[in-house]
């Protein structure tokens, strides 16, 4: 009888050892382990998920302040454009304003600025800002014949919209 009460207890013993995950400093019932490993996979996974979460809101963000920022230098643009236009008798003065207008409009180019394509396009309310419309037979429906103000993108966010004249 002791036989078999010692056989049953080694037959348990192996048993629990079966259920038993040994680590080098404790040993942990297998349940427990699989719990913690589930646990360490599901915060590693909302980690993940909240890394990537950040790295969109901060270029989110990043493109939010530029459009406000290059929004609020546009009158200056349109100010450069205009001293260009204006006829004059110092040359070199006309050319420094020139080469203002270039490097102003370089910096906005190499932040991903792009100007709205305007006259002869078809209007796009998107876009474009009709302040009047005129009829003219040899023009196409809906063409833009004139533009009053320009327009800025970034990407495909329109900044500001472009004025323009549209015909028929």
């Amino acid at each position: 009888m002791e036989e078999n009460e010692s056989i049953e207890k080694d037959t348990k013993i192996e048993e629990s050892q079966n259920d038993v995950i040994e680590n080098n400093t404790e040993v942990v019932p297998k349940t427990e382990y699989d719990e913690l490993e589930d646990r360490y996979k599901r915060v590693h996974a909302e980690f993940e998920n909240y890394k990537k979460r950040s790295s969109k809101e901060r270029t989110n963000l990043y493109g939010s302040v530029l459009g406000d920022v290059v929004e609020a230098m546009l009158p200056v643009l349109d100010n450069l454009e205009n001293a260009v236009k204006v006829e004059t008798q110092d040359e070199s003065y006309k050319q420094g304003v020139e080469l203002v207008l270039k490097q102003f409009k370089d910096v906005l180019i190499s932040k991903g600025v792009q100007e709205i394509p305007a006259v002869g396009e078809t209007f796009d309310p998107a876009v474009h800002e009709a302040v009047s419309s005129i009829q003219d037979e040899s023009k196409g429906v809906q063409e833009i014949v004139q533009e009053y103000r320009k327009g800025y993108k970034i990407g495909t966010r329109v900044i500001r919209h472009s004025m323009v004249v549209v015909a028929n």
